[in-house]
């Protein structure tokens, strides 16, 4: 049997049901407030419960021999304790309980933006260093869940760390999704410094296809990078325009105005309490190239991501299915 946490998000979902076509028995961690309709459709069997419970944690792992903890909170705003609540102090419930039971495999689900932007020229793989201390909530916060995970492989516990690029695809509509594709579909046609930064997006049918790869494949207290080529925002709008048939034609901001932008919605967001449209912690991702190197994850899991041409003509066509395109 395997736990999967974080498993009615959007990674969780596509991995779901990617498993549970290939025949895994699969049981979901899920809080009582998450929709589970589709992970009982798929014959998942539903643990009630919440990583940052550590009761509900050990009564969902009994019985488990592999453990997926894909659960996380990723946003770009909001105070540092939610962060810190799942990304931390969950993880540790997660891999404490998973130590305390003897699990034979447990397959931690990180990001490469634990290493924090790099200088220019750098590509990242997983011997480039951790960076400086990060700013954004999200990233300390999983850095520091990815060195438990890490501290734990140490003592005996047989961990394996993904770091997976930038999601995308079917079922997301945050972050990637909605930068360059749910925005543009939109109308909103907004480009910074001309589309040269460079990112690392990642199809999320790939990255579940290397954790289930990972678990009877991966060296146990190794790190793999995940990800796709790194391309330009400018090659990633153009590929979405042709494909969605529309023009490509975008306008170019330079960095200062949208940071500008992006602190006056911050401020605003002071009084509403919602999250701005562009949170300043963006920068980070919009502003910095990420060249990522995920060889390894070729070599010995057998990872073969489709092109981003391939995985975006996909989402496109899951938007169209819900109407959006």
């Amino acid at each position: 049997m395997i736990l999967v946490t974080g498993a009615t998000g959007f990674l969780g979902r596509n991995l779901c049901e990617r498993l549970a076509r290939k025949g895994y028995p699969l049981r979901a961690l899920a809080r009582p407030t998450s929709d589970t309709t589709f992970l009982e459709a798929l014959g998942v069997e539903i643990a009630i419960g919440d990583v940052r419970d550590a009761d509900s944690v050990r009564a969902a792992m009994a019985g488990c021999q592999v453990v997926i903890h894909a659960a996380a909170r990723f946003r770009l705003w909001g105070p540092p304790e939610l962060f810190e609540e799942t990304n931390l102090w969950g993880t540790r419930n997660v891999l404490a309980t998973a130590y305390a039971l003897d699990v034979k495999r447990f397959i931690h689900v990180s990001t490469i933006i634990v290493v924090g932007p790099q200088p220019p020229g750098t590509v990242i793989t997983e011997a480039t260093p951790y960076g400086p201390y990060p700013g954004d909530n999200y990233a300390r916060t999983k850095m520091g869940g990815e060195r438990l995970a890490l501290s734990y492989a140490e003592i005996g516990l047989p961990v394996i760390v993904l770091r997976l690029g930038a999601l995308y695809g079917p079922w997301g509509h945050y972050a990637f999704n909605r930068l360059f594709f749910e925005e543009f579909l939109r109308g909103w046609r907004v480009q910074v410094h001309g589309g040269r930064h460079v990112i690392f997006p990642c199809y999320v049918g790939d990255a579940a296809a290397a954790i289930e790869a990972a678990l009877t494949r991966g060296r146990i207290g190794e790190v793999y990078n995940v990800s796709g080529e790194s391309i330009s925002h400018r090659q990633a709008n153009e590929t979405v325009s042709r494909l969605a048939g529309r023009s490509s034609w975008r306008i170019n901001f330079p960095g200062w105005v949208m940071i500008n932008f992006a602190r006056l919605l911050e401020f605003i967001a002071l009084f509403t309490r919602r999250e701005p449209f562009y949170p300043l912690n963006l920068i980070p991702y919009v502003f910095e190239d990420w060249h990522v190197c995920s060889d390894k994850a070729r070599r010995e899991l057998g990872f073969c991501p489709v092109s981003f041409e391939e995985g975006a003509r996909r989402t496109l066509e899951w938007y169209r299915s819900i109407g959006l395109v």
